[in-house]
């Protein structure tokens, strides 16, 4: 069963990651049709802005699971050096538990606040409900409640072993 969860939790961080990594794609190809809109045709397109903060969003929430699959949290880390070999699992315990609930409490309200701002539209794109750029954290929080699940019952922790 751990064996399943494991590999089913390494194909949603994957395809998380690969969303996170298209939307910076996408951030980044859209800043620079702005940069040459604006300055070299002198016809800002005011639609990309808000297309680029949409995107950076969901970058942001597909490429948390990933930094908790991984384990990279820098004062987790000093504290985990710190603690007794016998209190370290206690430690994994407490830390995905907290950053469970925090995952649970951003994947509820906001899934509230894209319900409520579906009828919200987007500055530059009317045609666009606000709901699709909210629904990142709920969308977000279910990819990492996976990947803490998972990074507790296979620890990787490759700041510890990379650090000097």
């Amino acid at each position: 069963m751990k064996a399943l969860f494991l590999h089913l939790e390494s194909w949603t961080t994957r395809i998380a990651m690969l969303l996170a990594c298209l939307m910076l794609a996408v951030a980044s190809g859209l800043a620079v049709f702005q940069v040459i809109t604006r300055f070299v045709l002198e016809q800002p397109a005011e639609w990309t802005e808000v297309l680029i903060r949409f995107s950076l969003i969901w970058m942001v929430f597909m490429g948390i699971p990933m930094a908790f699959r991984q384990g990279a949290m820098v004062s987790v880390d000093a504290l985990y050096r710190a603690v007794p070999t016998h209190f370290k699992r206690i430690l994994d315990m407490v830390v995905a538990l907290a950053a469970l609930t925090l995952m649970l409490l951003i994947l509820w309200w906001g899934y509230d606040y894209a319900v409520r701002g579906r009828v919200q539209t987007m500055a530059g794109l009317e045609s666009l409900s606000m709901f699709w750029a909210y629904v990142a954290m709920p969308v977000g929080a279910v990819f990492s409640v996976i990947a803490i699940v998972a990074n507790y019952l296979d620890p990787r922790r490759m700041e510890l072993e990379t650090a000097q």
